[in-house]
């Protein structure tokens, strides 16, 4: 679901994405998986640093990921912000019963 809004005639809107984070694959716990989070598009590539080659930008929105309890939270600050924003729909939990048994077989 993509839904943008138009920018003042100058301004340059801001893109973010607003997406709800997945199971961690390496833990069985489920902790942050039901906030939902906004996080700021790059507006300009990254380059790397002469000095340590270590890859950057000027841009720091890029690295702001606000938290909100629910979908509605969200796209609610974007639009009062005036963000243009994209809603990534949450990815489908998957459930594989298994039993201890079935090694044996």
């Amino acid at each position: 679901m993509r839904v943008a809004r138009k920018a003042d005639k100058g301004k340059i809107m801001k893109q973010v994405r607003i997406y709800q984070r997945p199971k961690n694959a390496m833990q069985s716990g489920k902790y942050r998986t039901d906030r939902w989070v906004v996080e700021f598009e790059q507006t300009e590539p990254q380059r790397p640093d002469p000095l340590t080659g270590w890859a950057g930008s000027a841009n720091t929105s890029s690295q702001v990921r606000l938290n909100f309890p629910t979908l509605e939270d969200a796209t609610a600050y974007a639009e009062r912000e005036g963000y243009a924003y994209t809603v990534i729909p949450a990815p489908e939990r998957k459930l594989k019963l298994q039993a201890y048994a079935d090694n044996f077989r």
